[in-house]
């Protein structure tokens, strides 16, 4: 039995205990390591330069975001696609999927990052910049988009990787980049007086390596499926069904970016530049503790998508339920802990900022529902990977259009900065409900 086989074969008749650790412990040292990276970046900042560089990198960090997102739009439509074929041996469809990634990756690339690079400075002033906020934001936003091919492909290959079931080679992968963009940061900002520039070129140099190591991978031949990383051979059906299962993955990239722009006019009208610095610092908290799920979430993709192909739908349902019991437990204990020391983690980016009462409320509010995220986080990977991407791309969509932008015009309107952390806290609730829904009637589906 080939190495392909055994690892399918692995996570379709395994203990799924055994198989979530072995594909989950690698990819959240990775995510876990990816999240450090972002965090550190806002440390660095706010203990090397002041309030207002780390504000400005905090309205342009939801748009070098979007660099992320069309790499896991691309990457998530082709691992997902990647798995379920795996799961049915259908190799005429293996043979193109890396080929029609790589061109989803190129094209969308292209018109995100030319057009974001000439309106630079407009569309920091969107996000609520003005003065020197705005210049560190635009100089952080610009050096950015230098390298964001880089930023997508690299990502992009890494989720063909994990969609192969191969979360240590990913993981490995992923490590090499991260790695270098820790120990550059601090380097470029200080020694080489770089400010907020050295820390998006910090990034751009570790996106290069790796992006680089992805590549080698797939020239090597290493991959489980046949896989030319230097074809661009396009196929109709193939790339449109990329496109539908990555949509999800993009949405979200999207409609953070539009929740941090409702965010940031709120504070920009109603606050001042402490307030915006917090709340990129409580931001960014939520977001470093979000990790291990991010890591679940990539290790149970190829484990639903290969099942369903394979048709053990019950296997299917029983992934779900324990990843997502398993992020639970994975994020409570830190939970808890913010929840008694707050005041310790935000001055660690907010070293010469008084806290207030008030200010350390809001952050117990704004992080109430992490325990809760695990389930909706394994949802929009779970109904994707059963090649059913609608329901979490309205899931994405919903949270922010109908829910998000009415209670950010008018929450803050009439509660002032609290609006904000109370608004977001009340629609993950609902969207926490609404989730649990939908998967019961999916589970439902298996047994007719």
């Amino acid at each position: 039995m080939d190495l392909i086989t055994k690892q399918k074969e692995f996570i379709l008749t395994e203990s799924l205990l055994k198989v979530m650790w072995k594909l989950s412990l690698p990819a959240i040292i990775a995510m876990v390591l990816f999240g450090l990276n972002a965090f550190m970046d806002t440390v660095y900042i706010g203990q090397l330069m002041d309030k207002v560089a780390l504000s400005g990198v905090a309205l342009a960090y939801p748009l070098t975001s979007i660099t992320l997102g069309l790499g896991a739009w691309a990457g998530t439509g082709g691992g997902n696609l990647l798995s379920i074929a795996l799961g049915k041996n259908d190799t005429d469809t293996q043979r193109f999927i890396l080929s029609n990634t790589t061109i989803l990756m190129l094209v969308s690339t292209l018109l995100f990052a030319i057009p974001s690079y000439v309106f630079a400075e407009e569309l920091i002033a969107l996000m609520g910049g003005s003065g020197a906020v705005k210049t560190y934001g635009v100089l952080y936003l610009r050096s950015t988009l230098w390298a964001s091919p880089f930023w997508v492909y690299g990502l992009g290959l890494n989720f063909i990787v994990r969609a192969e079931g191969k979360m240590k080679e990913a993981a490995v992968m992923m490590s090499f980049g991260l790695i270098v963009n820790l120990i550059l940061t601090p380097i470029f900002i200080k020694y080489f007086n770089m400010g907020v520039k050295g820390a998006a070129w910090a990034t751009n140099v570790g996106m290069f390596i790796y992006c680089i190591v992805g590549y080698r991978y797939f020239q090597k031949g290493k991959a489980s499926f046949i896989a030319n990383v230097n074809s661009l051979k396009y196929d109709k059906t193939i790339f449109i069904s990329i496109i539908k299962m990555g949509f999800p993955g993009l949405m979200m990239s999207i409609m953070g970016l539009v929740q941090a722009l409702v965010v940031f006019i709120a504070i920009s009208t109603y606050g001042t530049v402490d307030d915006l610095a917090f709340f990129a610092s409580a931001n960014r908290i939520l977001l470093f503790l979000m990790t291990p799920l991010f890591g679940l979430m990539r290790a149970l993709q190829p484990v639903i998508g290969i099942n369903y192909g394979a048709k053990q739908y019950k296997r299917v349902k029983n992934s779900f339920i324990l990843f997502s019991k398993t992020g639970f437990w994975l994020i409570f204990p830190f939970w808890l802990l913010l929840n008694i020391f707050p005041e310790q983690s935000l001055s660690l980016m907010l070293p010469n900022i008084q806290l207030s009462i008030a200010d350390l409320w809001h952050f117990r509010i704004y992080i109430f529902v992490l325990p809760f995220l695990p389930l909706i986080f394994m949802a929009l990977t779970y109904f994707p990977a059963i090649d059913k991407p609608k329901p979490a791309s309205i899931l994405v969509l919903a949270r922010q259009i109908i829910f998000y932008i009415p209670l950010m015009i008018f929450l803050p309107k009439w509660l002032g900065i609290g609006g904000i952390y109370y608004g977001t806290t009340f629609i993950d609730i609902v969207i926490t409900i609404w989730v649990g829904i939908l998967c019961l009637k999916s589970f439902k589906s298996y047994q007719n």
